[in-house]
């Protein structure tokens, strides 16, 4: 499956099952990906000299199983290849 930074895919596992976003990050190591607004976790900061600190919400990896490619611009290209 192609799957790279920018790419739109469905969620078809998990919390947000049924979901779609777009690819922010991908680990290749772990086979995890990270998805704009999709599985969000609360992390709590620390103040410091530039941060004020606090709870912040922010996106947690997913695995890779757990999303579909619907990603139109690249099965476009896939399907009109071989003759």
């Amino acid at each position: 499956m192609l799957l790279k930074k920018g790419t739109q895919v469905k969620i078809i596992a998990g919390k947000d099952r049924g979901k779609t976003g777009e690819i922010l990050e991908v680990d290749r190591k772990l086979k995890k990906i990270k998805i704009k607004s999709i599985n969000m976790i609360k992390k709590h900061l620390k103040p410091t000299k530039e941060n004020k600190g606090g709870i912040i919400s922010k996106e947690n990896f997913i695995h890779q199983s757990n999303v579909k490619n619907i990603d139109i611009k690249k099965t476009e290209k896939k399907a009109g290849g071989k003759k």
